[in-house]
């Protein structure tokens, strides 16, 4: 008989709706969430991550939000170990788990596995950082985009250690190394569903959830980890622009532009990645009946 357990996937860009939309789900099939969401993990930053509220956590059990200090050190592949074990937990006392998330890697980890990563290479390592304290995070994005078009939609390309480990993956690739993903055994079935609006109602929610990060205090969170600057976790969208504008390089309102600029070059990136990895079923944030009617009638399938 084939597996009863079930794994909903919900993902999808930025500011979609996609949190919200995974609580209602989560209630409707009594279970839990998993979040895959990378920028979510850190326990300093919420407001420009835009962790779930409190009350909205008190809904319904989540896991992997908050679990981690910015000065800790997490790969896809620790997310991966450890997601894996939690299903295993809860999938003794479900048969459905939720998970959410736009990080496409983490969740592409943690359905079907991720190889081990090459090594770090230190003298390619050392020109990358040369290229980058001479020519800025642009040089490195081309580079990137160059060498391997797929990982750089995969990539927060404007995290310059992160683009920096993406070329020395891509690297290692073209040098016969073996493939990024190899499938895992899996004791549970996999149902992908992917959130969209359209381009212009979602640009416009990005927008108007920019304006509320900075009503609900983004610049004073910036200021309270300012002393972390340079930690990997911080150099993602939302943090670079502020600390640029507490270090005099933009007026507060470009740097508000920016990030709005910015946000919105990732979701497009993130839809493209996925339209690629899980073109199935895609939904817009409000239909949360159908998605559960899609669960019950695929596991009526896996069942026969």
């Amino acid at each position: 008989m084939a597996s009863a357990k079930t794994l909903v996937c919900i993902l999808g860009p930025t500011a979609v709706g996609k949190t919200a939309l995974a609580i209602r789900v989560a209630k409707a099939l009594h279970t839990e969430i998993i979040s895959a969401d990378s920028r979510q993990f850190y326990k300093e930053i919420s407001i420009g991550t835009a962790k779930p509220a409190a009350a909205e956590l008190a809904e319904v059990p989540h896991h992997f939000i908050g679990h981690l200090s910015i000065n800790q050190t997490y790969s896809a592949g620790d997310f991966e170990r450890e997601a894996i074990a939690k299903l295993n937990e809860l999938f003794e006392i479900h048969d459905v788990v939720v998970a959410v998330g736009g990080s496409g890697l983490y969740v592409k980890a943690l359905i079907e596995g991720l190889d081990d990563m090459p090594g770090a290479d230190e003298v390619l390592r050392k020109e990358l950082n040369t290229l980058f304290e001479k020519e800025g995070i642009t040089a490195l994005q081309n580079k990137l985009l160059t060498i391997d078009a797929e990982l750089y939609q995969q990539t927060e390309t404007l995290n310059p250690q992160r683009i920096m480990r993406a070329i020395e993956v891509a690297l290692a690739y073209q040098q016969g190394f073996k493939p990024r993903f190899t499938k895992q055994p899996r004791n549970f079935n996999t149902l992908n569903v992917v959130l969209n609006l359209p381009r212009e109602q979602l640009y416009q929610r990005i927008n108007q959830r920019v304006d509320m990060m900075m009503e609900a205090g983004l610049l004073e969170e910036v200021k309270s980890v300012l002393s972390a600057r340079n930690e990997y976790a911080l150099q993602t969208v939302g943090y670079t622009e502020m600390f640029d504008y507490l270090d005099g390089k933009h007026d507060l309102e470009t740097a508000i532009n920016l990030i709005k600029q910015h946000t919105r070059n990732f979701a497009k990136r993130q839809l493209t990645w996925f339209k690629k990895e899980a073109p199935q079923y895609w939904f817009t944030p409000d239909e949360c009946d159908a998605i559960v009617n899609l669960y019950q009638n695929t596991i009526q399938q896996h069942l026969k």
